[in-house]
């Protein structure tokens, strides 16, 4: 809900893009989904974008306000990529944030407070995810970290990681 705040006090068009992949399948997963949509303004522009993130966010148009909700979900639809091809979209979406003429909000859920998951495909979620989001936080004009109903700003009251680390 932060994001969705910050992308109408941008006072740019607003285009959401969508990362979750439907499961007609899963009941309380489509209420979920639509949840999302009825909460958005009509007048926002929506994209479903499950796997093609990057290409969504090289949009030619007139600057925008873009909000990717969100990356983890994005993540999770691209955990079977082999790691050279995921480290090379990574460096790609890290670029367009860089050099984008429009306004990113980017999503992230945080995954470094849990416990480590037992299982292989868990423990790459949560690394690809952390890294990813590392990455773009260096890269940010802005990071917010929303937690218990109270938004913290990252830029003032954190210290960045070294790029090493």
């Amino acid at each position: 809900m932060w994001a969705e705040h910050l992308a109408q006090q941008s006072g740019l068009p607003v285009t959401y893009v969508a990362t979750a992949m439907p499961d007609p399948g899963d009941a309380e997963w489509a209420a979920r989904l639509q949840a999302h949509r009825d909460r958005r303004p009509a007048h926002w522009q929506t994209q479903e974008v499950p796997l093609h993130l990057v290409e969504a966010l090289t949009v030619e148009s007139p600057p925008q306000c873009l909000v990717v909700d969100a990356l983890g979900t994005w993540v999770a639809n691209r955990l079977a990529w082999d790691w050279d091809t995921w480290r090379g979209e990574v460096q790609r979406l890290v670029a367009i944030a860089r050099e984008s003429p429009h306004t990113l909000i980017m999503v992230a859920e945080e995954t470094g407070w849990g416990v480590v998951p037992p299982y292989e495909s868990g423990r790459a979620f949560r690394d690809r995810l952390g890294n990813l989001s590392r990455e773009l936080g260096r890269v940010a004009d802005r990071v917010y970290l929303v937690v218990a109903g109270h938004v913290l700003d990252l830029r003032l009251l954190g210290t960045p990681l070294p790029e090493f680390l």
